[in-house]
């Protein structure tokens, strides 16, 4: 038997953006612990916002499990929040409720800051640095200065290493601005690994005395310089098998119909973000193009290629959104359209 690190992590209940928290419980294990081997764990809601002093106590129920090779026996715990006694999920739970489907394929694409001394790195004492320009995708110390590229390929190293499936990086448009994919099967599955892997990249800059911004728009709306987006590239087995451009148009109806309840759940302050300017669409209105990074939802041109099947990207949610949340609620709407039948086999 050996003792395992069990670092159990979750959301609190602040609002309007939940933090992660964690704690570590050492438990015996004879091999790396399976989900299902792992005990409910109670902390204290009164220091989170999830509980009052006088009846203080919520309980933390793992929900996945990924290990953590910088730690000997080390492992990740994502947990839900549930209330005692009853055990039913917490009102704070984001994850319990909403819609899942091992057929539904989710990438997001987290965009984020790395902030050093209240600015983001790179930036100067005062003023601002060169505009963007050669920032994305920069090479050289200019465009990403001396820190920033190992943190973000040890923080690649660690997903890959926790079986986090980290589908790439880059730099971003604004200086100071990085990317992370993350690809999974299942709302909520793809949503857990979103939130392990931000946990290991707030843990990883501890290191370097650097802090990970995720406001979408912390330099404010007023100067010209992107804000953050995680946008969410979506599937399910009917739009990457069946498709047509009949169901594709429902589809887009549907997200145009509830926009407003899409938007209340991609992120905070997205009105500063969604101006109609820096590749985004106007926060009050929906559209769709063709490789049109300007609008609210974009499809490939290969998506109308092979009939009106495959992925589709909505680039609304913002880089403080729930995971959770942005997948729910795109199944939720996807679930308003009928589906249309499966062709014969044989036929297209």
């Amino acid at each position: 038997m050996a003792k395992y690190k069990l670092e159990y992590l979750w959301l609190d209940g602040y609002e309007p953006v939940a933090n992660l928290r964690g704690k570590t419980q050492i438990k015996e294990f004879a091999k790396f612990p399976k989900l299902e081997e792992l005990p409910l764990w109670a902390f204290d809601g009164s220091s989170t916002r999830q509980a009052e002093g006088k009846s203080s106590d919520c309980i933390l129920k793992p929900v996945a499990v990924y290990p953590d090779n910088t730690k000997k026996n080390g492992a990740l715990v994502m947990c839900e929040v549930l209330l005692p006694g009853s055990l039913e999920p917490h009102p704070s739970n984001g994850r319990a409720g909403i819609p899942d489907d091992p057929g539904a394929w989710f990438g997001f694409e987290q965009e984020y800051f790395l902030y050093k001394n209240g600015k983001p790195l790179g930036f100067p004492e005062n003023g601002f640095p060169y505009p963007q320009g050669a920032y994305y995708t920069g090479v050289g110390y200019d465009s990403v200065g001396c820190i920033a590229r190992e943190i973000v390929d040890t923080h690649l190293d660690l997903c890959l290493d926790a079986g986090i499936n980290h589908e790439g990086i880059n730099a971003e448009v604004a200086k100071g601005q990085w990317e992370f994919q993350i690809f999974g099967k299942g709302s909520k599955n793809a949503a857990d690994q979103v939130w392990v892997a931000r946990y290991l990249l707030m843990r990883l800059c501890e290191k370097y005395g650097v802090d990970v911004n995720w406001h979408c728009k912390p330099l404010g709306k007023d100067v010209d310089w992107n804000g953050s987006g995680m946008h969410t590239n979506f599937s399910t087995d009917i739009i990457r098998d069946v498709g047509g451009k009949e169901y594709f148009e429902a589809l887009m109806a549907a997200f145009d119909k509830y926009k407003n309840e899409h938007i209340a759940v991609y992120g905070p302050d997205n009105h500063l973000r969604l101006t109609g300017l820096h590749e985004t669409q106007s926060i009050d209105k929906f559209n769709y193009g063709v490789a049109n990074r300007g609008a609210s939802v974009r499809i490939s041109q290969k998506f109308i290629d092979t009939g009106y099947r495959g992925y589709l990207e909505d680039r609304r949610p913002n880089s403080q959104a729930d995971p959770y949340k942005v997948a729910g609620r795109i199944l939720q709407t996807i679930a308003t359209v009928p589906a249309p039948a499966a062709p014969k086999k044989g036929k297209k």
